[in-house]
């Protein structure tokens, strides 16, 4: 078939078919596209509000106790706008759309997608709720042995990931491990030829890759995987204050003044605080871990945490939301698990619906451009436009991406740490 002149609706729907398929941790997030702003078009600073499951209290017995349906909400703003606009002549209009699709959209494709993804996983790694690494039997990171050699992460690293996200009732085991390449790299070498069946192995030995197994039914890697560096605290943030709690969504816990900071996604324990299994609010026997949700500066006499601190009731009984056996003792210590300023890799263990992505129409102007159009496909929004630039006589074509992201169920996330 001759050649003929793409039109912009083609392009577009090609730019966003590229989009979903070029990058492996926005295929492995929940995506949903907003059509509330088809008409108008969205703005930075929109916002969608998201409603998160509800808990209750289970009773025994035949006597009926009622109890209210507390619906909690969080908000995804839409804050990142991205675009790449780049000039093109008729010749390359002229192309059939698979020809143009690689030579011209699929490099402008892959690099918003590769932005995109690395703003996502930065916040959802920030906002992780969980830590397992190997540990040198110490709150230090494992990189070497003893007699210098590389400590590569074990299946009993995943395997404990994978129970840590059991424990926060993580129902749809649609799980997925993303490893920094190098994490990855290592992982495929200390787990070769325990997996089984032979297909798995095969696949794994061919793309030397993890593939799938461990209780994950995916495992990829990407280099958009966060390096995170703790904090440089190391003494006072004692509990200033018995029977502390907070909301659901989290909160602040009162402290003794902080020597040295906190970063946002350090994860800290608090001295006598045991978590509960989210649904049977059963005593897990192990302390609770909690993120730190924003940095904390030294002499500090707050860190806010998530999850919410959520004891149950004074009688011993269950309560809703309920995240922890009790509150902390005045003058708890709270600890980070890591030594301050570590640096390690920070793969993530995650179900699917724990990270949301979502993308919003952006307007069509109908003057002062040659041509505009945008395409939704699973999820995903983009608008493409061009237009004529009498100063260089050229025309260009700019590709925009309009979203926000949100670690929905922070709990249903856990860091691998990897030290580097």
């Amino acid at each position: 078939m001759a050649n003929q002149l793409l039109t912009i609706d083609m392009i577009t729907r090609e730019a966003v078919r590229l989009f979903k398929n070029s990058n492996l941790f926005i295929q492995n997030i929940d995506t949903q596209y907003d059509s509330a702003f088809a008409i108008d078009g969205a703005k930075i600073g929109s916002s969608l509000r998201i409603r998160l499951p509800n808990d209750y209290v289970v009773s025994e017995g035949p006597a009926l106790q009622m109890q209210n349906t507390n619906e909690q909400y969080t908000t995804l703003t839409i804050d990142t706008y991205l675009t790449i606009g780049v000039p093109f002549t008729s010749a390359e209009r002229t192309l059939d759309i698979d020809d143009y699709s690689e030579r011209v959209m699929a490099p402008i494709i892959n690099n918003i997608a590769g932005k995109g993804a690395q703003r996502v996983m930065t916040k959802a790694a920030k906002n992780a709720a969980n830590f397992i690494s190997n540990k040198n039997g110490n709150p230090a990171l494992n990189a070497v042995s003893a007699d210098g050699a590389i400590i590569s992460p074990t299946s009993e690293t995943f395997l404990l990931a994978n129970a840590i996200l059991d424990n926060n009732s993580e129902p749809s085991m649609q799980r997925r491990v993303v490893n920094d390449p190098i994490t990855d790299a290592r992982t495929t070498t200390s787990l070769q030829g325990l997996l089984n069946p032979a297909t798995t192995i095969s696949a794994q030995y061919t793309s030397g890759m993890m593939k799938n197994g461990l209780g994950y039914e995916k495992w990829f890697r990407d280099q958009t995987v966060v390096k995170h560096t703790t904090g440089t605290f190391s003494a006072g943030g004692t509990i200033n204050g018995a029977d502390q709690e907070t909301t659901p969504s989290g909160g602040n816990i009162t402290v003794a003044a902080i020597t040295g900071t906190l970063k946002q996604g350090d994860v800290v324990t608090i001295e006598g605080v045991n978590a509960v299994n989210y649904v049977t609010k059963e005593n897990l026997g192990e302390l609770r871990q909690f993120v730190v949700t924003a940095d904390v500066a030294t002499g500090a006499t707050t860190i806010p945490l998530f999850p919410g601190l959520i004891p149950g009731n004074a009688d011993g009984t269950d309560n809703q939301y309920q995240t922890v056996v009790s509150s902390p003792d005045d003058g708890a210590q709270v600890k980070l698990v890591t030594q301050s300023g570590e640096t390690y890799r920070r793969s993530l263990a995650y179900a699917q619906k724990a990270i949301t992505m979502a993308t919003a129409d952006l307007v069509i102007p109908r003057k002062a451009v040659e041509e505009a159009a945008r395409a939704n496909y699973d999820g995903i929004s983009m608008r493409v436009l061009t237009d004529y630039l009498p100063a260089t006589d050229q025309l260009v074509t700019r590709t925009d991406l309009l979203f926000g992201s949100l670690t929905v169920r922070p709990q249903w996330v856990c860091s691998i740490a990897d030290k580097i």
